[in-house]
């Protein structure tokens, strides 16, 4: 379950930096693109933490599955 919510997270990251970028440069809307760049830089960054091994070398996405 939690690859599957990790798997969305990624997805709409990119949804939201292909959308920033194109408020910027097409529509010029440079504040509504910036926040949808900062968006996906947040989800992002969550799902690094996620996925990031702990000192016991397991992820916090997948709990016991770590190299032992």
């Amino acid at each position: 379950m939690a690859g599957t919510i990790l798997s969305i997270l990624m997805l709409a990251g990119v949804a939201l930096l292909s959308g920033g970028f194109y408020l910027i440069f097409r529509m010029r809307d440079t504040k509504r693109g910036l926040l949808m760049l900062l968006a996906a830089v947040v989800m992002f960054a969550n799902v690094a933490i996620w996925i990031a091994p702990t000192s016991s070398g397991e992820s916090l996405s997948a709990p016991g599955e770590g190299v032992h």
